[in-house]
């Protein structure tokens, strides 16, 4: 993919099969971290809150990947293992026909922003 500048553009330029999940998760992201700025680092969309990027979501040849900070992951290590999911440190990899449960998704990304020091 080309350098992106924003969430739009991101999701413009990904496989066609990868942009509803990718719209999806945006839109997922977004309602659960109203507060946060979209923004862009290292070629992949986000989300930041006082300085420090909370989510991320990027896509790659057969998956797509979801990013929080470290702690958000490891307090629902066990759910997303029960998910069928495959974590690392930071982030939940996946295959697009196959996503990250919604309520998942929301419940771990407002534990990654409140690792955010206020």
């Amino acid at each position: 993919m080309a350098t992106i500048t924003d969430h739009d553009a991101y999701i413009a330029a990904a496989p066609e099969a990868f942009r509803p999940v990718l719209a999806h998760l945006r839109d997922l992201l977004r309602g659960a971290l109203p507060e946060a700025e979209e923004m862009t680092a290292y070629n992949m969309p986000g989300f930041r809150i006082q300085g420090t990027v909370v989510a991320s979501y990027a896509a790659f040849s057969k998956q797509v990947g979801l990013y929080f900070l470290a702690p958000a992951i490891s307090d629902h290590a066990e759910e997303i293992a029960e998910a069928g999911l495959k974590a690392s440190k930071t982030g939940i990899t996946f295959a697009p026909r196959k996503p990250v449960p919604d309520d998942l998704v929301a419940r771990i990304a407002r534990a990654s922003r409140t690792y955010v020091d206020d």
